[in-house]
């Protein structure tokens, strides 16, 4: 099983599929995280032009008080996604690097820049994906019972031994559909 998982990975990593070094590091929410989207944002923005359909701070660092890698993630749209040579070379002269290319996966990219840490995820606009982030991130800002619930899900998993950082993203995502539907079934009573 583990060789059939790791196929999966290799077939969606561009470069080398790297492990981690040691554990998932959470740390507590930074105040400084929005400011460094926003400075990532102009950087996009610049690179793409009229081509950055929506530039969002997703992720943990977007909920203030919520503990989170140190990782700024970052959701862009563009008009389609799998024409990469409609974007991937601005992208990378600004600093970001192609990491995944998962076709299967609503056409998702990711590309990853240093200095500071951003995880650039690039979506074809109107995809279901960008509303299921953008709804979550939403949901964490205003109740505090989930955030905390996610942070406490987060803390213990990255205790724990992880080979690739998918897997520990991967086993997040119990917790994430359970937030979701209660959000959704709340929502659609508003």
């Amino acid at each position: 099983m583990a060789g059939t998982r790791e196929s999966e990975l290799r077939a969606v990593t561009v470069g080398e599929l790297k492990t981690l070094a040691g554990p998932v590091r959470i740390v507590d929410y930074n105040p400084e995280w929005p400011a460094l989207f926003e400075a990532a944002a102009v950087r996009i923005r610049q690179a793409l032009g009229n081509r950055a359909l929506l530039v969002e701070h997703v992720g943990s660092t977007s909920v203030p008080g919520l503990p989170a890698k140190p990782v700024v993630d970052i959701l862009t749209a563009v008009a389609d996604s799998a024409l990469e040579q409609h974007y991937a070379r601005e992208l990378e002269s600004a600093g970001y690097l192609l990491r995944v290319r998962e076709p299967s996966w609503y056409e998702h990219r990711l590309f990853q820049s240093t200095h500071p840490d951003v995880n650039l995820h690039v979506f074809t606009l109107g995809s279901a994906e960008i509303a299921r982030m953008l709804a979550f991130r939403d949901w964490l800002r205003t109740n505090a019972g989930d955030r905390e619930r996610y942070a406490s899900t987060k803390k213990n998993l990255a205790r724990q031994p992880w080979k690739y950082m998918q897997d520990y993203a991967d086993a997040k995502s119990g917790v994430i559909s359970d937030i979701m539907a209660r959000a959704e079934k709340l929502n659609s009573r508003s």
